[in-house]
């Protein structure tokens, strides 16, 4: 009935979470179903554990973690499902559907200023913080007359979801440009389809992140500014999370869950060739582009400098409606 409740009470408050985020569609991912309940057989019984992720590359060390058995060790078994954005994992992760989620840092903002109850439990990825070699940028299609992200008044950019990070970083580095942010129209887009749109010329720019990416420059596009790196140095860009109550209640795995991404997110760092080869395990890129995408940073600590920047800028261009509790928010 606890349960019940708590779910009940941030039906209305997802509402408003969502009025500015599309809830992309989710495909099966690594893993059977999972509850969150032991299961296996014998002593090393497993708990099974879903989490809510994104197909990019962001994500790969989780899949890395799960192929080298990081998880295993800690007595877990991970069923990861992908949605086109943490707008559409936040509910998922607050309703039980997930037990843990992945998100950009601003939608996990957003929910934690609406009152949804969530908590993030570790770092998840971060920029370059090296303008023209990050792991995001903005791009125009070849020949483009658009060459600043001061041309982009009155265009059309695509972003994955509207209300997250990527409108506030795009929104800064047109400011920042010299343009008006609030003249830029943005539309929601998937990233794996951003490549085909802006060759096509249904949108004018795009922030993309890899493996789509090194798509898009495989196409010609030109990378016209780096937003994550206009934002702050070294932005801590998305975090792994999960829902309050989970945390109170299964403390003890959500220790291990954090012990194992912790050593995932190394292994990542360290290892950039067996990054490139587990995107295609859960990507289509071709291997070819998968050998030019440009990392990200996968630091162990959240750049808690970089996220009270990125708030205040949400604050300026009214996506929050103030400064982020971050004592509330972070682990």
């Amino acid at each position: 009935m606890r349960r019940q409740s708590i779910v009940c009470t941030v039906t209305a408050v997802l509402a408003v979470v969502l009025a500015g985020c599309s809830s992309g569609t989710g495909s099966s991912g690594t893993g059977p179903a999972a509850s969150g309940s032991s299961t296996g057989t014998g002593a090393a019984a497993l708990v099974d554990v879903k989490v809510g992720v994104i197909p990019i590359v962001d994500v790969a060390p989780i899949y890395l973690g799960v192929k080298q058995g990081f998880f295993a060790d800690q007595g877990l078994k991970l069923s990861l499902t992908t949605a086109q954005g943490g707008a559409a994992i936040v509910p998922g992760v607050v309703s039980g559907q997930f037990q843990f989620g992945f998100s950009n840092v601003l939608s996990l903002m957003l929910a934690e200023q609406n009152g949804v109850p969530i908590k993030a439990i570790s770092n998840g990825v971060a920029s370059t913080g090296v303008a023209g070699k990050d792991f995001g940028a903005l791009v125009v299609k070849k020949g483009s007359a658009i060459t600043s992200a001061k041309d982009l008044v009155g265009k059309k950019v695509a972003i994955n979801t509207l209300k997250n990070i990527n409108e506030v970083a795009v929104r800064d580095s047109v400011q920042k440009a010299g343009g008006d942010p609030s003249k830029v129209s943005f539309v929601e887009l998937g990233f794996d389809a951003m490549p085909a749109a802006l060759a096509k010329g249904q949108i004018d720019a795009a922030l993309v992140v890899e493996p789509a990416l090194a798509t898009v420059k495989a196409q010609g596009a030109t990378v016209i500014a780096s937003p994550y790196v206009d934002v702050a140095p070294e932005l801590t860009v998305a975090m792994y999370f999960t829902s309050t109550s989970y945390a109170q209640q299964h403390a003890d795995v959500v220790k291990e869950f954090r012990t194992a991404l912790a050593q995932s997110l190394a292994y990542a760092d360290g290892h950039p060739d067996d990054v490139r080869a587990v995107l295609g395990s859960y990507t289509k890129i071709p291997a070819d582009t998968l050998k030019q995408i440009t990392l990200p940073s996968w630091p162990a600590d959240v750049n808690r400098a970089s996220l009270q920047t990125l708030g205040q800028l949400a604050v300026g261009y009214g996506l929050l409606t103030k400064a982020p509790d971050l004592d509330t928010l972070l682990p």
